[in-house]
């Protein structure tokens, strides 16, 4: 006679028999060809209903546990000697107690979770100087919600067909409108790609240009993206740069054939090239076939003083350049859409050769973004976060000056993205520094950890970012990293 105990932790009583039969079964306390006993028997045994037990014997019969005989009842099915051992080697599923006592609890029944150990960011700081996320107060959700009831209502059909690879042509049309009057970029919507992210894209361009290549990057730079090439086994080869970006020397003496460079605002250092720069970039990738330039223009919306600087892509005559662009900081990381914009030439290998993925975009997230740009509220939104980060910034070196940090550090400003650098005038090791700032609850990026080739020329240098620091705390910090720095423990 089964009998078992259950519990109210809010669990529905179906559930639990399912759970105690299922793991009586797995364990052999159960065996294959055992006759179960009736609903009506095993429900007036357990104080239960008999709609009850068959809730669980419906559950186990779809599952494989238990099969039944016409007029018969309910008999135990043959799993397996392999899915018992499978199941013992994962740890014991229940309390295996003495069939004949037959009494197994329900809390004992539960299977042991696996160990598997997420990584955890560290958030025990008070202040945190250097986070490169959106506040939430920055995200137009009035509008956004607005469009997105729109798209359910007028596009219901449009939502339920699935996307061409490259993404809907509202949303490419849309961007390449934003492109042409923003940054001056004369683009075919059937060249941009939208994905779920850079990490996406960059995925598919090594297999449009090939694993084969020499990928190089920017030293220092971002760290990730010599991880994601290093998953397509390519050994990137890093550049130094100069007070003006990467330079042809470094680039050649690599022997690279694609560079991954950010011109307009490179991150971290900040530095804009100029143009006369550019156009020896743009040489160096013309000097021989198979040669590319991915140029990452991640946060080129937000500069204060005048437009834009143009791109590489719009001053590209020769089909070398390759456009990337995220909406991550002009809206929020989360939305997670991204595109590309591809030379006609390699536009049209992508559709001859991986037209077979899917979008990664979702078909809903897509509409509502393209009327979002192209009903004006994208532009709207990108000059109310210009001024407010402009604003963010002037609070920010305000009070940089007014605090006792200002007497040992100076401020490399170059008036666009969202972060800026200083240095510390100090002696004291970086390692050290580091360790006071954690005891202090206070995160700081120092420049050092993105160079990818170390470079001692470069210590001391900081990352200040404002995307979404509380301006309100910012003295205070200020004034706790100079205790740090100038004073004894």
């Amino acid at each position: 006679m089964l009998t078992y105990v259950f519990d109210e932790s809010g669990v529905p009583l179906y559930e639990q028999a399912y759970r105690c039969i299922k793991n009586d079964i797995i364990s052999g306390n159960l065996r294959s060809g055992e006759k179960l006993p009736s609903k009506r028997t095993f429900a007036d045994n357990n104080g239960i209903s008999t709609i009850t037990i068959q809730n669980a014997y419906d559950q186990l019969i779809s599952e494989g546990y238990v099969y039944t005989i016409p007029k018969k009842g309910y008999y135990v099915a043959d799993i397996g000697a392999l899915a018992r051992g499978m199941a013992a080697g994962t740890g014991e599923l229940i309390n295996n107690t003495s069939r004949s006592t037959s009494r197994n609890t329900f809390q004992n029944s539960e299977a042991k979770t696996p160990d598997i150990r997420m990584p955890k960011r560290d958030t025990g700081y008070r202040i945190d100087l250097s986070s490169n996320r959106m506040g939430a107060d920055s995200f137009p959700f009035t509008v956004w919600a607005k469009l997105s009831r729109e798209t359910i209502s007028a596009r219901s059909r449009e939502l339920m067909k699935v996307p061409p690879t490259c993404g809907i042509h509202e949303l490419r049309a849309a961007i390449a409108a934003h492109l042409r009057s923003f940054r001056g970029m004369v683009v075919d919507p059937d060249q941009i790609i939208v994905g779920a992210g850079t990490e996406y894209l960059y995925g598919l361009l090594v297999q449009l240009l090939g694993a084969d290549k020499g990928y190089c990057i920017e030293n220092p730079g971002y760290k990730k993206l010599a991880k994601i090439y290093k998953q397509y086994n390519i050994e990137c080869r890093y550049a130094s740069m100069d007070d003006k970006g990467i330079t042809v020397e470094e680039l050649t003496k690599t022997g690279a054939d694609i560079a991954h460079i950010c011109p307009n605002h490179h991150f971290p250092t900040g530095i804009t090239m100029p143009a006369s720069r550019r156009y020896e970039i743009l040489a160096w990738a013309n000097d021989k076939n198979g040669r590319y330039i991915i140029e990452d223009d991640y946060d080129s919306e937000f500069r204060t003083n005048g437009r834009p600087l143009p791109t590489l892509f719009s001053i590209d005559a020769c089909e070398k350049v390759i456009y990337m662009n995220t909406f991550s900081k002009s809206l929020t990381p989360t939305i997670r859409i991204s595109y590309m914009i591809l030379p006609p030439h390699l536009a049209n290998r992508f559709y001859s050769e991986l037209s077979f993925y899917a979008c990664t975009v979702s078909t809903f997230e897509q509409y509502t973004l393209a009327a979002f740009i192209s009903r004006g509220y994208f532009e709207k939104h990108i000059n109310r976060m210009r001024l407010y980060y402009s604003r963010q910034r002037k609070r920010l070196l305000d009070s940089l000056q007014n605090s006792r940090l200002s007497r040992i550090c100076s401020v490399n400003e170059n008036e666009s993205g969202l972060h800026f650098l200083i240095r510390l005038n100090t002696a004291m090791p970086e390692q050290e520094i580091a360790r006071r700032l954690k005891k202090a609850g206070i995160h700081l990026q120092s420049l050092s950890e993105y160079f990818l080739v170390p470079d001692k020329s470069k210590e001391y240098y900081y990352i200040i970012s404002y995307s979404d620091v509380d301006v309100d705390d910012v003295q205070e910090a200020f004034d706790e990293i100079y205790r740090c720095v100038e004073e004894a423990d």
